[in-house]
């Protein structure tokens, strides 16, 4: 007992420490004061909303609704896909848990609390238990978030939003301890193969539980969540029984998420014994995880320069290029080199090829019914988002991180546009592979061959523009942090946002996917070039520094 109140106190001083540094510089508290005031201004404006609809009419929609005998596909649908998304995270998890050991300390901890005169196994008990609150503290904010815009239909107070974390934080927090639990057991008795064949035989049957009752329909989207999406799937180890704790927002029963709380209670304690009569002397096997970890922490705070090797596919390729000139060029014939390196190809890789093919299974499901036109044009969504967060993490690597590129001999503008050239074929490039076969095979609008790779092109070049401006433009320190936070809120409230609106204006005054993707290209492409001049005439400001 002596030891966790060792434990105790070293965490209380921590947080002693923290706000004492708050306390100093009282700025660091400007960005919870924003998102503090962001959820206020949703739930106190939505709240006085929802009291226009009144318990009694309420319950009328409710009984109107149960007198309907066809099944809700779209809910069954939305269902189903959210449970589909935490199966997919899960199995991920597990599949990860057999590559790669889980830390639950830093790097701190390994150099002073490892050392000290305290129990492995009561360290261990102690920080598995106390990562709950970090998990806690994360779903809190997340249901906080995202149930902003459900005040209308939900009667949502403090106790609905307690219980709904729960959900989430009880799934989070239980993974962590059973990779930890995965990794154990293969460190001690070598059963990894019967593991990795038991996540891959689980992954083929959560595979069948999407096809069967889809293939057993009228049309596969109509059943293919007809399984993961009932009730009984509530019952589901982890994903299931946050499911069932989540639901109480819509039945109010009490006893059913603390049922499956007292589940997750049980689990995680049979887990941590199982942990403690295993693990052994663990302080070794967890060393590396947790190295990794601190790295992967100083590359995202810009402590430390990301690897450009990471993802490529053959480092050891023998190339035989031709001459690319002299001056700027020498830029892009680098990232050309690099990019031949880490693919089978510099302008189209594996990735883009299987992204590609995603849409063209997809198109190809669409005239059998299997997939609507919507579900291909929401993974065109995905995939433009996707290139808005790579081009804000293209400055992270390359020679953006490397301030000799200053001393070639030609104009800032050859130099930045040498810099990026490569990454705007390869985008062209995939827009055009993944729309094109899309469009002839499921006959979707020939101006999509056109506006789908604008619209990447426009969204890349905009995530690029707003973490250069805020990379160049300002030094290190919490001047860099707060204003980068401010300047992409500026540039998604008055640029992404409103060119969304224009592709939603055009899509619904028309009916027309097309149009709305017209709608959103041209206030993407306004966007794109008003962040570019700013980039040009920042990127035209670097001296001999480190970016």
């Amino acid at each position: 007992m002596n030891e966790f109140k060792l434990l105790l106190r070293k965490d209380f001083f921590i947080v002693r420490n923290n706000i004492r540094l708050i306390l100093k510089n009282p700025l660091r508290l400007l960005p919870y004061a924003a998102v503090l005031a962001y959820f206020s201004f949703f739930y106190f404006r939505r709240g006085g909303r929802s009291q226009d609809m009144d318990a009694s009419q309420l319950d009328t929609l409710q009984d109107a609704a149960g007198e309907v005998p066809e099944v809700d596909f779209a809910m069954q649908n939305v269902v189903g896909g959210l449970t589909l998304l935490a199966l997919a995270f899960l199995m991920f998890q597990l599949y990860r848990a057999t590559k790669k050991n889980i830390s639950f300390f830093t790097m701190a901890d390994v150099n002073f609390v490892f050392t000290a005169p305290v129990n492995p196994s009561n360290l261990l008990v102690y920080y598995m238990i106390r990562s709950i609150f970090p998990a806690l503290g994360g779903s809190l904010i997340f249901i906080l978030y995202s149930t902003a815009q459900l005040n209308d239909v939900f009667d949502l107070n403090a106790w609905n939003l307690i219980i709904m974390s729960l959900g989430f934080t009880f799934f989070f927090f239980i993974i962590s301890p059973i990779r930890f639990l995965i990794y154990t057991l293969n460190t001690k008795y070598g059963i990894l193969p019967y593991i990795r064949n038991g996540i891959f035989i689980l992954g083929i049957v959560l595979a069948l539980m999407v096809m069967i009752p889809g293939l057993m329909a009228e049309k596969f989207w109509q059943g293919m969540f007809a399984w993961i999406g009932s009730p009984w799937f509530d019952f589901f180890p982890l994903v299931g029984w946050s499911r069932g704790i989540l639901s109480y927002v819509s039945h109010g029963n009490v006893w059913i998420p603390l049922g499956f709380s007292l589940v997750y209670i049980i689990s995680f304690f049979l887990i941590l014994f199982l942990v403690i009569a295993h693990a052994g002397a663990y302080y070794e096997d967890v060393l590396e995880s947790t190295k990794s970890n601190e790295e992967v922490k100083e590359k995202a705070m810009g402590k430390a320069e990301a690897s450009e090797s990471t993802g490529s596919l053959n480092l050891k390729k023998k190339l035989n290029l031709p001459d690319f000139g002299t001056g700027a060029v020498a830029l892009y014939w680098r990232n050309y080199v690099h990019s031949s390196r880490q693919d089978f190809h510099p302008l189209f890789g594996l990735y883009a090829l299987g992204f590609a093919g995603i849409a063209i299974i997809m198109a190809v499901l669409s005239n059998f019914d299997w997939f609507s036109h919507k579900i291909i044009y929401g993974y065109l969504g995905v995939m433009i988002m996707m290139y808005f967060f790579a081009g804000m993490g293209r400055t992270s690597v390359g020679d953006l991180k490397k301030p000799f590129f200053i001393l070639i001999p030609a104009t800032w503008t050859s130099k930045f546009i040498n810099m990026i050239k490569l990454d705007l074929y390869q985008t062209g490039l995939f827009g055009v592979g993944l729309i094109l076969p899309a469009v002839l095979i499921a006959g979707l609008s020939w101006g999509l061959i056109l506006l789908f790779p604008i619209c990447l092109l426009a969204f890349y070049l905009t995530g690029f523009a707003i973490t250069l401006t805020t990379q160049v433009g300002f030094d290190e320190g919490w001047d860099r942090k707060l204003i980068r936070p401010v300047i992409v809120v500026g540039v998604i409230l008055f640029g992404i946002l409103p060119s969304v609106a224009a592709g939603f204006f055009g899509y619904f005054i028309t009916d027309k996917f097309v149009y709305g993707m017209l709608g959103l290209s041209i206030g993407m492409v306004l966007v794109a070039t008003l962040m570019l001049h700013l980039t040009l005439d920042i990127i035209s400001r670097v001296e001999f520094k480190e970016m």
